[in-house]
C-alpha cells in the first residue's frame, strides 16, 4: 500500500508515535469527509474500528427505559449494547419472502413516544439487502416527523455490484442522523482498526467526542496514516474487492441454482454477505455437520434469532471457491447415502 504514493514510505518511516488527535488525524478526517456530500471534516469523529463507534454512540444516545428499533437480523452490538444499558430493543424484520426487504409500514407500528433511535444497516449484514433511494428519503422524512435519531451502519457502502444502486448516506439527507463507516469491509483493511461516525448534530458530536476520552482516547498513528493513504487511493482498492465479489457471486448463483430443493437464494445487491434460507433441514444441524465433516464454516441464522432457518455466507475472499467446492462435495456425499 505504501507504493500508492511516491513519498509514502519516507513519510511513514518518519511518523511521530506520540499521542494523536483524540478526534482523529485532521488529514484523515478531511479524507473521510470526501466520501460524503455536504459533510466536512469537523463532522467526522474517528474511532478504533466500528465496534468502538457503536458502543460509544449507543451509550451517548440511549439510556435505561428508552426504546430503540433495530433492523433485523442484526450485527449483535447494534442491539445488544442498548439492551445491556436497560433499553427496550424492538426488531424491525426484513421479509425473507421479498429478498429481506424492509417495509416502512412495519416500522410505523413499532414507533412510540419512547423511541429514541432507529438503527438501520445499508447495505445489510447478513442479508445483502439494499433499499431504494426513495426508501431512505422516506425514512429520513419519518425521522423528521417523529423525532427519532437514525443510526445508520454503512460499513459495506461502496460494495454495490452496480454503482447506480448506491443510496445516499443517511448523514447526507438527515440532520440528526449518524452514519457509521470503517476501513474493514469495503476496503478490506480490518487490521488498521479505524472506523468513524459522521453527523451534523453538533451536540451529539460533542457528547460522542467527550465519551471517547473514556475509551480509546485516541487512535494509532500508523493506522491513521495508512487509512488516509488507502482512502485517497480507494478507487483501485474498491474495484479490486468488488471484482472478487462479482466473481464469487457468479459461482454462488450457479451453485444455488442447482440446489433449489435445499435452499432459497436471495442474491444481494451489495456487500460481501448473503443469508440464504433452508427448506429441507434444520440449519443448526446442517452447519454443525458441515463444519465437522467438511471443514466449512457457515454461521447459522439462529444466532440472530430462533426463527431464522438461514445461514450467513461470506464471499469477499479469493479462496471462497475452495470452500464452495467442499460444500458441493459434502452435499453430493449426502445425496449418495
Amino acid at each position: 500500500m505504501l507504493d500508492f504514493e511516491p513519498d509514502a514510505k519516507e513519510r511513514f518511516s518518519s511518523l511521530w508515535l506520540g499521542y494523536t488527535e483524540s478526534q482523529g488525524n485532521p488529514d484523515l478526517r478531511q479524507t473521510i469527509s470526501t466520501l460524503y456530500d455536504n459533510v466536512d471534516s469537523e463532522q467526522i469523529l474517528v474511532h478504533a474500528g466500528a465496534e468502538e463507534a457503536i458502543f460509544n454512540a449507543v451509550h451517548v444516545m440511549v439510556k435505561s427505559g428508552d426504546q430503540i428499533v433495530v433492523h433485523s437480523p442484526y450485527y449483535q452490538s447494534l442491539g445488544e449494547v442498548a439492551r445491556g444499558i436497560g433499553a427496550e430493543v424492538l426488531e424491525w424484520h426484513g421479509r425473507p419472502e421479498r429478498a429481506w426487504e424492509l417495509d416502512l409500514a412495519d416500522l410505523k407500528t413499532l414507533l412510540t413516544k419512547h423511541t429514541k433511535v432507529v438503527v438501520v444497516n445499508f447495505p445489510h449484514n447478513p442479508t445483502g439487502f439494499l433499499p431504494s433511494r426513495d426508501f431512505v428519503h422516506d425514512l429520513a422524512t419519518l425521522s423528521d416527523h417523529h423525532g427519532f435519531t437514525i443510526f445508520a451502519d454503512e460499513v459495506y457502502r461502496g460494495l454495490e455490484l452496480d454503482p447506480v444502486n448506491q443510496v445516499p448516506a443517511l448523514v447526507e439527507i438527515n440532520d440528526r442522523a449518524v452514519s457509521l463507516g470503517v476501513m474493514s469491509k469495503t476496503y478490506g483493511l480490518a487490521g488498521l482498526r479505524i472506523g468513524w461516525i459522521a453527523t451534523h448534530d453538533h451536540r451529539l458530536f460533542r457528547d460522542l467526542a467527550a465519551f471517547k476520552d473514556y475509551t480509546t482516547i485516541c487512535n494509532s498513528a500508523p493506522s491513521e496514516f495508512l487509512a488516509t493513504l488507502a482512502l485517497r487511493n480507494r478507487k483501485q482498492i474498491v474495484e479490486r474487492n468488488v471484482q472478487i465479489i462479482r466473481t464469487n457471486l457468479d459461482r454462488l448463483d450457479s451453485f444455488f441454482a442447482s440446489q433449489t430443493r435445499r435452499f432459497n437464494w436471495y442474491r444481494p445487491k451489495a456487500g460481501s454477505i448473503a443469508f440464504p434460507t433452508m427448506t429441507t433441514d434444520n440449519v443448526n444441524r446442517f452447519c454443525s455437520e458441515l463444519r465437522e465433516k467438511a471443514g466449512v464454516l457457515l454461521l447459522p441464522g439462529t444466532l440472530y434469532g430462533d426463527w431464522f432457518n438461514a445461514f450467513r455466507i461470506g464471499f469477499g475472499r479469493r479462496n471462497m471457491p475452495e470452500a464452495l467446492d467442499r460444500l458441493e462435495d459434502y452435499l453430493r456425499e449426502i445425496d449418495r447415502t
